[in-house]
């Protein structure tokens, strides 16, 4: 009886938890009556700046890869567009439930040299076996890029990423984060016409 109590325990605090973060989030939204074929040129404007600017730099650096691999032209001083970069940050918790053994032994491993090492017998068998729930806390970045047309400030176009955040990388790795994460959030814009639908 203890056991079957043990495993609907563990099975309903699963079930409560929220899914661990996954891939990033795209979305996107864009003014229909928009012509963005006659779109050519376009220059960056009031781009949220964080405390690391070079973050802010690749982020800028990877659109504008982005806007010239779709034939745009970045042009300061007679744009047909602006481009307003935004990011925004929280923190939220993450669980995650695990059982453990004999006391401190995770997982069914035993004094006995390994016996029980099942996770399955360790839940069914071991009457000792517990579940630990771990909390972390993890910052949840939002990236928002906006297409305004430059001559009736209306907005044309918006992508929107939300992903997790990885403080503690190299240069190298957030440059690749950065471009990827940009590169996901154009797939779905085209400046032959209306956006792309895929």
């Amino acid at each position: 009886m203890k056991t079957i109590l043990r495993l609907l325990t563990c099975v309903t605090i699963a079930a409560w938890l929220p899914a661990p973060a996954a891939a990033q989030k795209i979305s996107y939204d864009y003014n229909r009556s928009a012509d963005f074929s006659r779109l050519k040129t376009y220059a960056f404007r009031d781009c949220t700046r964080t405390d690391n600017p070079l973050v802010d730099e690749r982020i800028n650096a990877a659109v504008a890869a982005q806007l010239a691999a779709r034939g745009f032209t970045h042009d300061d001083h007679n744009p047909d567009m602006y481009v307003t970069t935004r990011q925004a940050f929280k923190t939220e918790k993450e669980y995650s439930a695990y059982t453990t053994g004999f006391g401190a032994y995770p997982w069914g491993w035993s004094a006995g040299w390994g016996w029980g090492w099942h996770p399955y017998w360790d839940s069914v068998w071991n009457p000792s076996s517990y579940t630990n729930v771990h909390v972390r806390d993890i910052v949840v970045g939002t990236l928002t890029i906006d297409l305004t047309d430059a001559a009736t400030e209306a907005l044309m176009w918006r992508g929107v990423g939300v992903k997790d955040v990885h403080e503690s990388s190299s240069p190298s790795k957030i440059d690749k984060r950065v471009n990827r994460a940009v590169a996901k959030i154009f797939k779905n814009f085209s400046p032959h016409g209306m956006p792309s639908s895929r």
